[in-house]
């Protein structure tokens, strides 16, 4: 038999390169977050975790805009993400502030790297579920808190509090499993974020956007981690007011069926 045409023959499989190398980029990021906190340098390891969410939200788009997304990709972009806002911020977090909590007995040290742990663990559940419901979501939306803005709220935490010169870690030791325990609930539960991830959905935008936009750019110049913990934290409060909202916009539309049905 004669052989098959080259251009017929079955391609050897590889992986696009542009894409991950940004993938690359966050995990790295969030690996030296983990070497940062572990050295003391705090404000270094939240500074890590924000680059490595810049680079995760670039290395999709490029994808994209290159034409080359992929089912390796995908896979690879998660575990990027549990390095870099999973197990990064929960180190980070614990090293920083958590540990400290074994001053209190044995218990609150259970406490802390309990804390840390649901943290992680409430992340790596997180990206599992949104890869079983890629295609079956409204991409307008996120179900439950997404990991970088989880990791977001907590870093930005460290390194405000970290800006104050008579705050430590310590100060707060009662503070961080909270926030802690409270962003990987948010991660697993059913309450709707905005994702951005369908807007704009032209080339052009209310004018009143760029005014805003200026505002938020010159706002974080002059003090990038009160800015950066406020947006986070209102971001974190818009998913359960919008919830809240949408349930009870659905029971008035209910209330109002019930008695049109009774007419």
């Amino acid at each position: 038999m004669e052989d098959a045409p080259s251009s017929e023959r079955k391609r050897p499989r590889g992986i696009y390169l542009l894409p991950n190398l940004f993938t690359t980029g966050a995990m790295f990021a969030g690996f030296y977050a983990i070497i940062a906190s572990i050295g003391g340098r705090y404000s270094e390891a939240a500074l890590a975790v924000f680059v490595a969410g810049i680079l995760d939200g670039l290395d999709g788009r490029v994808a994209r805009l290159t034409g080359t997304q992929s089912d390796f990709g995908v896979q690879y972009d998660s575990l990027s993400d549990l390095v870099s806002f999973g197990v990064a911020p929960a180190l980070v977090m614990y090293t920083w502030s958590l540990s400290s909590l074994a001053a209190y007995g044995s218990l609150w040290g259970k406490v802390g790297w309990a804390a840390a742990f649901i943290y992680a663990a409430c992340a790596a559940l997180r990206l599992a579920r949104f890869n079983t419901q890629v295609g079956v979501v409204d991409k307008r939306y996120f179900q439950g808190l997404a990991s970088p803005a989880a990791a977001v709220l907590c870093m930005s935490f460290v390194w405000t509090v970290e800006k104050f010169e008579r705050w430590s870690g310590i100060d707060v030791q009662f503070v961080t499993p909270v926030i802690a325990i409270s962003a990987g609930l948010l991660m697993v539960s059913n309450v709707r974020y905005f994702s951005f991830k369908a807007w704009p959905r032209s080339d052009r935008v209310p004018f009143i956007v760029g005014p805003i936009a200026l505002l938020v750019i010159v706002a974080l110049a002059v003090d990038p981690p009160r800015v950066l913990f406020g947006i986070a934290v209102l971001y974190v409060l818009s998913g359960p007011v919008m919830t809240l909202w949408g349930l009870r916009r659905t029971r008035v539309q209910r209330a109002q069926r019930g008695e049109r049905g009774a007419e």
